[in-house]
């Protein structure tokens, strides 16, 4: 099968390498279209490795149809049309995926614009709900609105009442965030956002880390939740513990990809809250995929460019299937 591989100059080429065999309790996935998420970028520089065991080819998130399943799996079969949450190796023509980790296509959706779901659903899902509770009437504060995962979050808040609040750094994201619902949009360039929201916010969804701590702290309400999931602000930052304290608030680190397969916590259990909970929402059209660029999968370098872009809105998808 066709695939993209990496040198060791971290360039990207797409090469033929050997079409992987199901294991037991896998089914094999013909890729339709992959997404591509700024995790794929950090492992590209050799920043986050897959888990052991994984493929070295990039790629949390696929669409396709199943090609052959392993033994003992129940409920999928050779034809089913499905998307699918990765620990990696979408980047190419097929995939093995956990069966506990694929999802359905949901209604009024095509099978490519679904690889767009699956990676920003659960952890947007396993994030803000599962794990910092967001109820309707509290305020979400979204850092990176432009993000696949910030485009994501605003309108996942919105749908379950909340309001938004997203920071971006141009009036083109600031113009986008609006129309997917959000409440408050706060440029960084030019505002600061713990001084626009200090007190406001019950849950923040961080993708800074580092030198957003002590703004998000700032900008948590009493019994505020900040849930950290990206370092792109740096590793370390400073932590005013008399003011969490003070605010009975928490700080939550969380990632879906090197979580277990099963059990409590697991990504079978994300996935399986997300066809209970959200697919719904995106059934009933108040969660749709944003997608800025469909490309061939030679053109992975490229995609990758677009998301690093300070224009980039939402996601970019590779489709095998395209010369």
């Amino acid at each position: 099968m066709r695939a993209i591989v990496v040198d060791n100059d971290k360039n990207m080429n797409i090469e033929q390498v050997p079409t992987p065999t199901p294991a037991a309790r896998e089914v094999l996935l013909e890729v339709a279209a992959a997404g591509i998420n700024r995790a794929d970028l950090m492992q590209r520089q050799g920043l986050y490795p897959p888990p052991p065991g994984i493929t070295d080819i990039m790629g949390m998130e696929a669409s396709g149809t199943v090609g052959a399943v392993g033994a003992g799996v129940d409920g999928f079969r050779p034809g089913d049309e499905v998307c699918a949450l990765i620990a990696g190796g979408a980047y190419a023509e097929y995939v093995v995926v956990p069966a506990a980790q694929l999802l359905p296509i949901p209604d009024g959706l095509s099978l490519v614009d679904a690889a767009a779901l699956p990676e920003v659903a659960s952890t947007v899902w396993s994030t803000i709900v599962m794990d910092a509770g967001l109820k309707a009437g509290e305020t979400l504060l979204v850092h990176g609105g432009g993000s696949g995962i910030g485009t994501h979050a605003i309108q996942v808040g919105k749908a379950l009442g909340a309001t938004v609040a997203v920071t971006v750094g141009s009036e083109a994201k600031a113009h986008r965030c609006r129309e997917l619902g959000a409440d408050i949009v706060i440029n960084y360039r030019e505002q600061n956002f713990a001084t626009e929201l200090a007190g406001q916010v019950d849950v923040i969804l961080d993708i800074m880390g580092g030198q957003y701590v002590p703004g998000n702290v700032d900008a948590l309400a009493i019994g505020g939740r900040l849930v950290i999931i990206g370092m792109q602000g740096g590793l370390t930052g400073e932590l005013n513990v008399g003011a969490l304290i003070g605010k009975r608030a928490r700080v939550i680190g969380l990632n879906v990809r090197n979580r277990p397969l099963t059990g409590p916590g697991s990504k079978a259990e994300i996935v399986a809250a997300v066809a209970e909970k959200e697919w719904p929402l995106v059934t009933q059209g108040l969660v749709r995929p944003v997608i800025s660029a469909k490309l061939p999968l030679a053109d992975a370098e490229r995609g990758q460019a677009m998301l690093d872009s300070k224009d980039s809105v939402g996601k970019v998808l590779l489709l095998p299937t395209q010369s």
